[in-house]
């Protein structure tokens, strides 16, 4: 059963009641993230993340860590290019020490100056392990290709020279700017009293006052340009692809389905075509990322380097020809594949917590399983074929390369 209220200070707190499950998931949203952060603060958002852990003006950040375990809960956090989310999960019986929890970081954590050095060292370790895990880092590199080097282009966890920039004062002025009600939603899932939860809010987190200032948004103008980064690697990393969707889009639906015929399971074109039928790369998938404005429909391989003109011709073939050569048939079975992902993956409170949060703050609006399950069943197979030709229009397609790649011998009229 879906709830929504809103707190005295105007927060949205959005709840979905499951009564057979024990836990509940309870996550506080603050709608800004990476892209919103001036260039000289990039990844101020995902470092004040970990600062909120440090302490509060009752905990320590082992008393923290100590009230947490002793419940067998799990408090957590994480940032993305638009938001930030800090979160609690607990046994229902528990769910009192974990509203307590949760709104203590976020309402009194007090940034120590002390842990901030500490910090910094450990977020450019954070850095380093994604630029020495190439199937992650190339994901950054294509963002930062086709977006720029500011706004949506912006890695979350920043840069080594920005992070070691950072201030106090940075971090307090950053909080009071956008950690405001106007930009926050609560969200719970699990076996939770919604009318009881709602008084336990009010109470801890309603006092809340603080404004936000409006958020700084760079247009994002996608650029399909090439780029290759040479670094010696056992193996060639791809991330190729075009604009995709807004958030809000009516047509996200259609996209969600070219996707799981293109490239999101085992039984899609570019697996079975690349993988299995020429044993090109052991990994490929195609996936969407989508933002409140704009979005990218990507595709990733892993290949060694004397394949790579290969899988990016057929990648691009694949793309342009969608349009003309999607069956019924393969509409239908995406359309089974997306219904079952979705119930497969709204089985835990967490999910649950994170799709309704998901929801609010895009749609302002909840979409039960049944209402997104009519939607997919209801797209048809002209309008996957028209949004795809509308996609890849004109064929442009940007294409980023990391790895021991010199020359790409891509034939002319490809990209």
């Amino acid at each position: 059963m879906f709830t929504k209220f809103y707190l005295e200070n105007g927060i949205p707190l959005v709840i979905e009641r499951i009564d057979s499950v024990r836990s509940v998931a309870l996550g506080i949203w603050v709608k800004v993230g990476s892209r919103y952060e001036p260039a000289e603060k990039n990844g101020i958002s995902h470092f004040l993340e970990h600062m909120f852990f440090k302490g509060t003006g009752r905990r320590s950040a082992r008393d923290i860590a100590i009230d947490i375990d002793s419940v067998g809960g799990d408090l957590n956090a994480f940032t993305s290019r638009e938001t930030t989310t800090f979160y609690v999960k607990v046994l229902d019986e528990h769910l009192d020490r974990g509203i307590d929890l949760l709104t203590d970081i976020f309402l009194h954590s007090t940034f120590p100056e002390g842990d901030m050095e500490k910090e910094k060292s450990i977020v450019k370790e954070e850095i380093k392990m994604v630029e020495d895990t190439p199937d992650d880092y190339i994901h950054d590199l294509f963002s930062q290709s086709v977006w720029g080097p500011e706004g949506i282009g912006q890695p979350v966890l920043g840069k080594r020279e920005t992070i070691k920039s950072f201030t106090f004062e940075d971090l307090s002025s950053y909080v009071k700017k956008y950690y405001g009600t106007r930009d926050t939603v609560v969200a719970c899932a699990g076996n939770v009293d919604p009318e009881r939860l709602l008084k336990e809010l009010n109470h801890a987190l309603g006092g809340m006052r603080r404004g936000s200032e409006p958020k700084p948004v760079r247009v994002a103008v996608f650029n399909p340009s090439t780029s290759v980064h040479r670094k010696d690697l056992s193996e060639a990393h791809v991330c190729m692809g075009i604009v995709g969707l807004p958030q809000g889009s009516p047509e996200r639906y259609s996209l969600y389905l070219l996707n799981a015929v293109l490239g999101a399971g085992v039984s899609s074109r570019l697996f079975q075509k690349v993988r299995e039928e020429r044993g090109l790369a052991y990994s490929i998938y195609s996936f969407i990322a989508s933002y409140v404005d704009t979005g990218l429909w990507c595709v990733y391989a892993g290949m060694g380097r004397k394949k790579v003109a290969e899988v990016v011709e057929i990648v691009a073939g694949e793309l342009k020809g969608l349009k003309d050569t999607i069956s019924a048939d393969e509409l239908r079975r995406a359309k089974d594949q997306l219904k079952g992902n979705l119930i497969l993956g709204l089985e835990s409170t967490n999910s649950r917590m994170q799709s309704i949060a998901r929801q609010e703050i895009y749609h302002e609006r909840y979409f039960s399983p049944e209402e997104l399950m009519r939607e997919i069943d209801a797209v048809s197979l002209r309008e996957v074929k028209d949004i795809s030709a509308r996609l890849v229009g004109d064929g442009s397609i940007a294409l980023t390369v990391l790895g021991p790649v010199k020359d790409l011998n891509i034939a002319n009229g490809i990209l």
